[in-house]
């Protein structure tokens, strides 16, 4: 059986991957009567008196709402929002597997971006937090910008940001292993949609200087007038320092780093041998990257990455929502800011030792269950150390709690006096 139709028949054997079991038992009217009337009466009237508490009396504290208009989904157009269930569904598992966190698919049938704002903060006082994926820039850029300023929740885009921490944590690790200094590396990104321009916005705030972003129309420049929207004009502001133009084989010329985030094939052996010496080659598109790692390495690359599981160093944002989730609930964080993401990045980074960095092993695995309760702690800690924890919660006990909750699944932080 392909892989292909096995998936079907184990969605269609369990009716998708999640469901809603309840925490507490009901075998007994005591306890009925406590879940239920007439004990609810008491934590909703706690609640109305004080709406933060509902993160300490209903789920709304550890649980996530996974935002989609499934427009961006495996470059399908709009595939609708059903066909985006599968994969919030999955995303739900890595949530709760990775992290403990409950987290529910909200699949919205609209193009309208002003409407899926408005729907979202409607929906704000349920969940803790927000996670959008698969939305289609460049209203996805609309859509994370406004319901950021609007919500008083935290929204991480982790269709975008998710995947730009985890090529920052990558590039970082690389330029330690080809001997070159990060922030004077050349990059060149091709692919300007959410995860391109949002791995150029993050490389450029962590400091790296030469970012290059290139589109089907070749590199993004001031001023060029071909193929270009709002936040492309925006990113051009901001990238390509040196004012690159043409094609992608003219901007990859004499680059120390390739990130691909755009299609098969894209990147070919001729274009890796007119790079810098030791060229890093991250090849990101899925399901087929845009140059197998045989062939990079065949043309000089020296470290090659990918989106998949089945080759080294694989690059995908499964190592950083769970994490920067669980960080961020945890100390009621108002937003997801710029130091949190790459408080998180350089956190996945030191998790590859010294002694076992190579090239190819630039990042953890995807398995690897040290990463989540690591960067939860350094995105509290961020969030603290920037003003915008609602709570004071030590760092090193969230990191245990998430141990606890991958390990044990037992809720709550456990004190002298009980559970807080």
């Amino acid at each position: 059986m392909n892989a292909g139709r096995e998936a079907l028949e184990y969605r269609k054997r369990y009716r998708g991957v999640i469901g809603v079991s309840p925490k507490i038992p009901i075998k007994d009217t005591k306890i009925l009567s406590l879940v239920y009337t007439p004990g609810v009466a008491a934590p909703c009237m706690a609640i109305a008196r004080d709406p933060a508490q509902s993160y300490l009396l209903s789920c709304r504290g550890n649980t996530v709402g996974i935002l989609t208009d499934g427009s961006g989904l495996f470059r399908l157009g709009h595939a609708g929002p059903e066909a985006a269930l599968p994969v919030m569904e999955g995303k739900s598992v890595i949530f709760k597997t990775f992290a403990g966190i409950d987290a529910l698919p909200i699949c919205l049938r609209t193009k309208d971006p002003y409407e899926f704002i408005d729907t979202a903060l409607a929906l704000s006082s349920t969940f803790g937090a927000f996670c959008l994926e698969d939305i289609a820039s460049p209203q996805s850029f609309t859509i994370t910008d406004h319901l950021g300023r609007g919500a008083n929740i935290p929204v991480f885009n982790n269709h975008g940001i998710g995947v730009a921490i985890t090529v920052l944590a990558a590039l970082i690790n690389s330029m330690k292993v080809v001997g070159k200094d990060l922030l004077n590396a050349r990059v060149v990104i091709n692919g300007a949609g959410m995860a391109g321009l949002a791995s150029a916005d993050l490389l450029i705030k962590a400091g790296i200087k030469q970012v290059v972003v290139c589109d089907r129309d070749g590199a993004l420049y001031k001023y060029r007038l071909k193929g270009m929207n709002w936040i492309k004009e925006e990113m051009s502001q901001q990238t390509n320092p040196e004012k690159i133009t043409g094609d992608l084989a003219n901007a990859v010329k004499g680059c120390d780093v390739f990130i691909g985030l755009s299609v098969a094939g894209a990147l070919s052996k001729a274009m890796i041998s007119t790079m810098a010496e030791a060229p890093v080659i991250f090849a990101l598109a899925n399901p087929t990257p845009e140059i197998l790692p045989d062939a990079a390495k065949e043309a000089g690359a020296l470290i090659v990455a990918t989106g998949r599981s089945d080759f080294p160093n694989q690059v995908n944002n499964s190592l950083v929502f769970p994490g920067v989730f669980r960080g961020a609930l945890d100390v009621r964080a108002r937003t997801i800011n710029e130091e949190m993401k790459i408080a998180a990045a350089r956190t996945i980074a030191e998790l590859v030792s010294d002694k076992e960095l190579r090239p190819e092993y630039i990042i953890p695995r995807g398995m690897d269950f040290k990463v989540p309760p690591a960067v939860a702690a350094a995105v509290a800690r961020a969030a603290r150390k920037t003003g915008v924890a609602k709570i004071e919660v030590d760092p090193e006990s969230i990191a245990q709690r998430t141990r606890t909750l991958i390990y044990e699944g037992e809720p709550g932080y456990r004190t002298k006096e009980g559970v807080t």
